[in-house]
């Protein structure tokens, strides 16, 4: 039959689905270790670790020079459920004409686009924090003023008129009513993998149940008609 057939393709399509998820699952939870591991290693000076082969998600200290007329906003930022913007700073290193971005956190914006950054500049030399790795830019950059979305190497070219490491900071450092707010670490959770592959494979029984189910009342019908011709 036509539709028994239908229904072994559709489940063999999410029996699929449902390990690529699990693959998925397992991706996550060694990117989590790993995050784990980088997080939990002493703090060392920004220099050092971008220099290493793995520098992503390594605690580090920055000491410099903040350039707060080429910082900029990085738009459409939640923080418990209320819109925002965060914060991105460049940081000029004595010696080097190459700049550090260090996400210096969120502050509330009602439009999730405009903030007045003069209200949150800070007088800070050294900067604390965790290390990542600028994303490139994949669409087109959304820029406006002093607001970029997404967080780019392109976009950031656009914004800040001298070159700047593809490596950059977000600030772990004290925080007040005056301060933007730190983000937190990055998430070590195992997303919806799980979920996705129980729904799939949930699917492909439901497919070969249900087909199996419709075959034999068909057969049951064929009979009870035979035996009543």
């Amino acid at each position: 039959m036509v539709f028994v057939g239908l229904a072994v393709a559709l489940a063999a399509l999410f029996l699929r689905l449902g390990f690529w998820q699990l693959a998925r699952l397992g991706e996550r939870r060694t990117i989590n270790t790993i995050t784990a591991a980088r997080l939990a290693q002493s703090e060392m000076p920004f220099d050092q670790i971008r220099r290493e082969a793995e520098p992503a998600r390594r605690r580090s200290v920055l000491e410099g020079t903040q350039d707060t007329a080429n910082e900029f906003m990085v738009t459409g930022r939640s923080r418990n459920g209320s819109p925002g913007v965060h914060i991105v700073t460049p940081v000029r290193v004595a010696g080097n004409d190459t700049a550090v971005l260090v996400n210096r956190g969120w502050v509330y914006a009602a439009d999730a686009a405009t903030a007045d950054l003069t209200r949150w500049r800070e007088r800070r030399v050294t900067f604390h924090g965790y290390a990542l790795q600028l994303p490139a830019s994949g669409l087109p950059p959304v820029v406006k003023g002093r607001s970029l979305r997404p967080l780019g190497v392109e976009g950031v070219r656009t914004l800040v008129p001298y070159p700047v490491r593809d490596l950059y900071l977000v600030s772990e450092d004290s925080q007040t009513d005056k301060t933007p707010a730190r983000l937190p670490l990055p998430a070590l959770d195992e997303g919806p993998h799980l979920n996705y592959a129980i729904e799939w494979f949930s699917f492909a029984a439901i497919a070969l149940i249900g087909s199996a189910a419709v075959v034999h009342r068909a057969r049951s019908e064929s009979r009870v008609a035979d035996h009543a011709a």
